[in-house]
């Protein structure tokens, strides 16, 4: 009988999609997987605890190329499923959940012994963390930095820092902003940039009717086109109508119009789209910046001493704040792959003095997260 294969499994639960990765003690992929989104908050405990079976059973299954799929939890000792089906033999080392709506202690002491039991992992391997804590990663393979911001700009937002752990551990976090969902915050996410949009076409009607001249664009059309309206007055009634008589729920209304804001700004150069795109960008930066060591202090930056010196001297009085120049911008998230609007985002940073040491963008957050756990528990 062949060795049991020693299995490291990240998962990045987002609210628009779930992704999960299988590595093996060499560091290489063996299988990942994409199921729908799984933020906490909006699931539930039954509903997302459903959502992490069924997509762990799809990645097990596919590392493990079962020819029927695997039912969680698989006894570890005698191979057999929940089904009662016999599987190939494997040994999941560790595991690390970065979970959208994960936001205190008491719901991690919740998931943690249900995560355990159903993937038959000890607590102690088991990392269940808010999913910007996956993008950290980088950190752990950069030698010239020690504190990083991770920047999470997909449907929703938000912004949080981590500075290096000690020795093989994970990175520790320090600060957190935003985050808060589409009704109070997501600044600079897709429900922003959909709200942001209908804003301004909505303040452009009511500068019409003081009778200023208003230059109607391409946002205009696709947003009336998207909800089957003439007049902008009409959206009023398209995003607030109750949930049961609409084809979406009110907060997939707006996030569903973040594609068109995109295509009319840098497709069609609509100068109100741009404009949104820029407000939306300008909003998260001052996420970012709120984390970060002000650089109204001048001496930081002409201190005479090397930069890791300045560093410690600086955060013995802001021992919760990162400095720019010293740490690793880490952006995931569907709008900070976009080339563009990240650009945005840099570039009101700099007005404000922020440079960051580097900026890494996180294409593949379970991925990164299942090569930290290999770095960490290969071998023990």
């Amino acid at each position: 009988m062949s060795s049991p294969l020693e299995l490291y499994l990240a998962i990045d639960c987002g609210g628009t999609k779930t992704a999960a990765v299988l590595c093996l003690s060499s560091g290489a992929t063996v299988a990942s997987a994409v199921t729908k989104g799984s933020n906490f908050t909006y699931l539930g405990l039954d509903a997302f605890l459903e959502s992490i079976r069924a997509t762990v059973s799809s990645v097990l299954t596919a590392a493990l190329q079962s020819p029927t799929p695997i039912t969680l939890p698989v006894n570890p000792t005698t191979h057999v499923d929940d089904a009662g089906v016999s599987t190939p033999p494997y040994n999941l080392r560790a595991a690390w959940l970065g979970v959208s709506g994960v936001d205190s202690f008491a719901t991690i002491s919740l998931l943690l012994p249900r995560i355990s039991t159903l993937f038959s992992v000890p607590i102690e391997r088991l990392i269940i963390s808010n999913d910007t804590h996956l993008l950290a990663a980088p950190l752990r393979l950069l030698q010239d930095v020690r504190t990083a911001v991770v920047v999470v700009a997909g449907t929703g937002s938000i912004v949080s820092s981590f500075r290096e752990g000690p020795g093989n551990a994970l990175p520790e976090a320090l600060a957190r902003v935003g985050g808060w969902g589409w009704i109070l915050g997501d600044e600079g996410g897709g429900f922003d940039v959909g709200r942001t949009a209908l804003r301004a076409l909505l303040a452009q009607e009511d500068s019409e009717t003081t009778g200023a001249a208003v230059t109607r664009g391409a946002l205009r059309e696709k947003v009336l086109k998207k909800f089957g309206v003439a007049e902008v007055m009409e959206l009023l009634a398209a995003v607030y109508a109750p949930d049961s008589t609409g084809s979406l729920p009110r907060e997939k209304r707006l996030s569903s119009l973040c594609p068109l804001v995109f295509e009319a700004a840098f497709e069609d150069g609509d100068p109100v789209a741009v404009q949104v795109l820029r407000d939306c960008a300008h909003k998260l930066a001052k996420q970012i910046s709120a984390v970060l060591l002000s650089p109204s202090a001048k001496e930081v930056r002409a201190h005479p001493i090397p930069s890791d010196v300045c560093d410690q001297l600086y955060q013995q009085d802001h021992p919760r704040k990162a400095r720019a120049e010293s740490s690793v911008l880490c952006i995931g998230g569907s709008l900070g792959g976009i080339d563009r609007y990240r650009e945005f985002v840099l570039t009101t940073l700099r007005e404000e003095g922020h440079v960051f040491k580097h900026v890494e963008v996180v294409t593949d957050a379970a991925g990164v997260g299942a090569h930290a756990l290999v770095a960490t528990w290969r071998g023990k």
